[in-house]
């Protein structure tokens, strides 16, 4: 005989439903997201996709609309989609590449579109259009469907906060005037400004990955197209302004931060005392440097002694960076490891715009 206890088998099936809904309803262990790295490469033309360990995966053909040249690549935070920023004859203008199924499309086809900032959750990008007629801010949906943000024209600016539908942004009535930087919430209808400064213009702010702090870029408010100016850093709610360390301004390049937020990476002029550097980008002499955010310690990264690095890219691991360097007119994509301090090439055919995917 069996001695073992029966359950009655109303009890037994309630027990085998509880698991299955228990069961439904335990957190689920999201996919792991693949990294790759892009790169556009001029000839012949093509986006070159890189695996996390730098082998070449595949090659896009991609030919440049005529005319137009290549301003920058702007993945979304996560998903196949990607920005590309060109500068064409009537103006600079936005395309849109679904790396999936290869095609794109053009989210403002009737007038100047300037990318700002992917909404969070890669779903829709934040651009500013028709600059010089009815300049406002946009936000494209990946499937087409668009909408108008409540914000002034003025805005040059914005950022996502993390995991939110909130974002900051920073506008300035013009030359003289410096900018004032903000947090929009309620798809900028709510609007809390941060910090403002009348002598600077206030550039490149974004969030660190914990949504926690905002580092940003001062540019003096001057006629000189390429200065020196500085990295700043303050709480997400405005609080605790300060400086980090100089930094090259004008040339549009934004700091980084490093996927565990302890880090930022940013570019140096190397030749603040040359005049020709105020005015010419063919005589900056500039390199990556990466600021320990704790403790405010400094290190160069490159020691490049011609030409200039352009914004470094870090990887979502953490373990490198890549950026485009110019040097004697030509450019090139280098890598960096960020324990080893190791600098190579990784594309020396005419080639530039590293952005990191996760899809």
């Amino acid at each position: 005989m069996n001695s073992g206890r029966r359950f009655p088998l109303i009890t037994y099936c309630s027990l085998i439903t509880l698991y299955f809904l228990l069961s439904s309803c335990s957190p689920q262990t999201p996919p792991s997201l693949q990294t790759s790295l892009l790169i556009y490469r001029f000839s012949p033309p093509a986006l070159l996709e890189y695996a996390p360990d730098l082998r070449l995966l595949r090659e896009i053909p991609f030919p440049l609309p005529p005319n137009c040249g290549l301003f920058d690549l702007f993945p979304a935070p996560t998903g196949p989609f990607l920005l590309l920023e060109l500068n064409c004859p009537r103006g600079q203008t936005v395309l849109l590449l679904d790396l999936e199924t290869g095609s794109s499309s053009q989210p403002f086809p009737n007038a100047d579109s300037h990318f700002l900032a992917w909404q969070s959750d890669g779903r829709a990008a934040y651009l500013k259009v028709d600059s010089l007629g009815n300049p406002r801010i946009l936000r494209a949906f990946v499937d087409g469907r668009q909408d108008t943000l409540s914000l002034p024209e003025f805005t040059y600016d914005l950022a996502a906060l993390p995991n939110s539908r909130d974002f900051i942004f920073t506008l300035s009535r013009g030359l003289g005037y410096g900018s004032e930087l903000s947090l929009a919430s309620n798809d900028g209808r709510r609007v809390t400004l941060l910090y403002s400064d009348p002598s600077h213009y206030l550039s490149f702010a974004r969030f660190s990955p914990d949504g926690k702090q905002i580092a940003f870029i001062k540019i003096p408010d001057t006629q000189t197209p390429f200065t020196v100016g500085e990295l700043w850093l303050m709480n997400a709610d405005g609080s605790n302004p300060h400086k980090l360390a100089d930094a090259d301004t004008g040339h549009g390049y934004a700091a980084d931060w490093s996927p565990d937020g302890t880090r930022i990476a940013y570019v140096v002029r190397e030749n603040p005392a040359d005049p020709q550097a105020d005015v010419s980008s063919e005589a900056l002499i500039s390199n990556i440097y990466i600021v320990e955010v704790a403790s405010g310690q400094i290190t160069p990264l490159t020691s490049f002694e011609q030409g200039y690095a352009e914004t470094p890219h870090w990887s979502p691991q953490g373990n490198m960076l890549a950026f485009t360097v110019v040097a004697n007119g030509r450019m090139s994509v280098f890598i960096a490891d960020a324990a080893s301090g190791e600098v190579k090439p990784l594309e020396t055919e005419p080639a530039c715009c590293p952005a990191w995917m996760r899809k």
